[in-house]
């Protein structure tokens, strides 16, 4: 792609993103994310293959009617209370239709289909924009409709959610599905705590965000697409190899790593609620999740002979890449020691 056709997508991507979450109308949060759906298409089909103009389509017809929908729920909302006001969506109906449409968005359990195939049809970079970036915008409109949210409708996608991303990830071989389940998984450990503490929500999404950038990163410069690339990837670097299941079993949510904190905030939180059913289900049904992340770690660890000798070369990375990535791993396997100092900021 054209270095300034791709320079004008994200910087679009930016400008959608930074109107969404910083517009307290409900036009202007439409318009933001209507630019990040357009910005990013060219980028899902960069590569002019069928399977990326299949992902591209998917995409557009999926967030063309979830935009519709918040457009349809905040003029309904206006209709009854003559507010344009985000924080003052207060009609029920409407607040359920944008729940939904949120969710259609993100990729929540009922309306999860589209994801898994857009981000296999993706390439690896737009596939990391596609599950960080591009899910900031929905999430901070849930953040500033707190009040008005049904906790029973969100707490049924939340555990749906978690269902669904551990058992339909448990039998694919492809990094990107499985990447695309890990984060439906995630997401209903949002959504679960959204009504209860929103703060928990955004630092589950900033961590998950930094661990997530950290793999695809990885995966980027590995060059890998699946577990049979991924078993013989030791032979050019070990110590990137290393990172990666150490990041791995951090995206699990296994102690002492960084993403075994937001996990044990929610489950207190949840605790302290009265919603210890919940909390349990959700615990136990992340144990499917953390097999198929540990069958990726253990991948990470096999030493399979390679299938040519081209697979002996070692990787050249540039060297802000290299650091990137190395900052990226540290920060995704460290941060459970300042668990103290971020309780006194939520």
């Amino acid at each position: 792609m054209n270095p300034q056709a791709k320079l004008i997508f994200t910087a679009s991507l930016l400008l959608g993103t930074t109107i969404t979450i910083s517009s307290h109308h409900w036009i202007m949060a439409w318009a933001g994310l209507e630019i990040n759906t357009l910005a990013i298409l060219p980028l899902i089909s960069k590569s002019h293959h069928p399977r990326a103009i299949e992902a591209a389509t998917k995409y557009f017809l999926v967030q063309s009617a979830a935009s519709a929908l918040v457009l349809f729920s905040s003029m309904t909302n206006a209709w009854h209370t003559g507010q344009w006001d985000i924080t003052q969506m207060t009609h029920p109906a409407s607040s359920l239709i944008l729940t939904s449409a949120i969710a259609m968005k993100l990729g929540l359990v009922p309306f999860h289909f589209w994801y898994p195939e857009v981000l296999q049809g993706s390439p690896l970079t737009t596939g990391l924009l596609l599950s960080t970036i591009m899910k900031l915008p929905p999430i901070t409109l849930l953040y500033m409709t707190t009040p008005s949210l049904n906790p029973t409708v969100l707490t049924t996608m939340a555990v749906l959610s978690a269902a669904l991303g551990g058992w339909m990830g448990l039998n694919q071989t492809q990094v990107r599905k499985i990447l695309a389940f890990s984060s439906i998984s995630h997401l209903g450990w949002m959504a679960i705590i959204l009504i209860y503490n929103p703060k928990l929500t955004l630092l589950n999404f900033y961590l998950y965000a930094l661990m997530t950038a950290t793999v695809f990163l990885t995966l980027n410069t590995m060059k890998v697409l699946n577990l049979s690339t991924l078993m013989t990837a030791w032979t050019k670097m070990p110590s990137l190899n290393a990172m990666l299941m150490l990041t791995l079993l951090s995206l699990a949510g296994l102690p002492p790593l960084t993403g075994f904190l937001p996990k044990w905030l929610i489950i207190q939180e949840l605790t302290k609620q009265d919603m210890v059913p919940a909390a349990t289900t959700i615990s136990l049904l992340s144990l499917l999740g953390l097999f198929f992340y540990l069958r990726l770690a253990y991948c990470t660890t096999i030493t399979l002979p390679p299938h040519t000798t081209n697979h002996m070369k070692q990787w050249h990375t540039s060297k802000p890449t290299s650091v990137l990535i190395a900052i990226l791993t540290t920060t995704s396997i460290a941060l459970l020691p300042i668990a103290p100092m971020i309780l006194t900021i939520i």
